[in-house]
């Protein structure tokens, strides 16, 4: 029996795990709310944000851009960037300023796309084509 072993089978390393699994599903779940009410918003199904990795595409498609150009999340450092250049313009369809798109779509993502779905902003993708 190794330290590995030892430090794996404590119960405070159980209990520790645990509760971390329970964060992260209730952080997926607020997650899939706020943008289950975007998709709805854009003209998406909603259930399409349950998906984890179809949801980025979709969100690539309400930033106005072929889902194609999701591919580009792949790539380090170009998915930072393009990742906010995302965020603007969904940002942007949805009428709202720069700074709300990078503090609360790009930073806290959750609290932006909460805020998008459940507020009175509507989207309009003639102002992304812009």
């Amino acid at each position: 029996m190794n330290l590995f072993t030892t430090v794996m089978d404590t119960p405070e390393y159980t209990a520790a795990n645990t509760v971390w699994i329970i964060l992260g599903l209730a952080w997926y779940i607020l997650l899939v709310v706020a943008l289950w009410k975007v998709f709805t918003k854009a003209g998406y199904p909603g259930w399409l944000a349950i998906i984890p990795i179809v949801n980025t595409f979709v969100l690539v498609k309400i930033a106005g851009y072929s889902a194609w150009m999701g591919l580009l999340y792949l790539i380090p450092i170009v998915n930072i960037v393009f990742h906010i250049i995302v965020s603007l313009r969904i940002g942007k369809g949805f009428g709202q300023s720069t700074v709300f798109s990078v503090f609360l779509l790009w930073l806290f993502s959750a609290i932006g796309f909460l805020i998008l779905g459940f507020g009175s902003a509507t989207y309009d993708k003639a102002r992304v084509t812009t």
